[in-house]
């Protein structure tokens, strides 16, 4: 059984990397500051994206919109800007505050 599962493993682990394009460093993509996501070229013209709260969720791969190519980004979380509040929570602290303010 062990030889068959580290096998499996193998097997899915050699397709994922092979399906890999290129691995890039997070400082050669553009980072957007507006809708929190990086980016970086792809040969079809378009470009890979992936955003930061997918980045501090541990995902690593950009996608291409248009083609079936994929990127490992290479990064430290330690490195990544903060992730901006959620609305709910930025709503739920100005509730709070709000209550604050009547006492």
């Amino acid at each position: 059984k062990r030889l068959r599962k580290s096998s499996c493993e193998y097997v899915y682990h050699v397709k994922v990397i092979m399906s890999i394009y290129e691995e890039v460093e997070i400082e050669d993509m553009k980072y957007d500051p507006v809708d929190f996501s990086y980016t970086y070229p792809c040969p079809c013209g378009d470009r890979f994206r992936i955003t930061l709260e997918e980045l501090w969720d541990g995902e690593d791969i950009a996608t291409c919109p248009s083609c079936t190519l994929r990127i490992m980004v290479i990064y430290e979380e330690e490195d990544l800007p903060e992730l901006p509040p959620d609305d709910d929570e930025e709503e739920a602290l100005s509730e709070r505050l709000e209550t604050l303010k009547v006492r």
